[in-house]
């Protein structure tokens, strides 16, 4: 793995195991495991992020209630649900980390290119937002694809990007429920993971 993929998608999160890990696939003889850590933010708020970790970091005493601090990546892959093919977005676990180096609980750092036109809006509040996708290059030529959410002022310089600019972001995960209106006409509560950015640059792409 290159030097730039390695440091094109870096996330640390310190938080508590609150669900159960449970097997989710195997690649290459090795087991994989998921679940989810709840990472408090600055307000009394907090995030439910869906993590990834293998069985060879895991050990046998990961379970519910556990404290937890690593790092690892930001990381997309495509899972069939009925007859559509749904975008799912887990934290890799790469690392632990030690107590000495906790210091934000979330941090998420990107460089990648805008593959999507970015979409702006205000809210009824006529609070700024603005919507991009990243496409962050990763080993063995894949790419994993992160929606990122900007506020306000980096809402407003985003909003004219051009689709394959490079951009470099950072900030934090978040997670945030939202109601979804299915065929039927019911609405179903879903939940959406994201980068909400603190910081935008735009960098010059070295293959121009």
């Amino acid at each position: 793995m290159n030097v730039e993929i390695k440091t094109s998608n870096k996330v640390f999160l310190s938080g508590t195991v609150s669900s159960q890990p449970r097997f989710s696939h195997e690649l290459y003889g090795e087991g994989f495991y998921e679940f989810i850590l709840e990472v408090p933010r600055l307000s009394e708020q907090k995030d439910y992020i869906p993590v990834t970790i293998s069985e060879r970091l895991m050990g046998s005493d990961l379970a519910e209630g556990q404290k937890l601090s690593f790092y690892g990546q930001f990381r997309s892959f495509n899972k069939l649900v009925g007859d559509k093919s749904k975008l799912m977005l887990t934290v890799f676990v790469r690392d632990f980390a030690q107590d000495e180096e906790v210091g934000n609980p979330n941090v998420a750092e990107l460089t990648g290119y805008v593959c999507k036109a970015p979409m702006y809006r205000t809210t009824p509040f006529n609070r700024e937002i603005c919507d991009v996708l990243l496409a962050v290059n990763r080993a063995y030529d894949k790419s994993d694809y992160i929606p990122c959410i900007a506020w306000g002022r980096n809402a407003r310089f985003v909003k004219e990007i051009a689709v394959g600019q490079k951009l470099s972001v950072s900030g934090r995960i978040q997670s945030r429920e939202y109601n979804k209106r299915l065929d039927s006409g019911e609405m179903e509560t879903r939940t959406a993971y994201e980068l909400s950015i603190n910081k935008i640059f735009m960098e010059e792409d070295a293959r121009e």
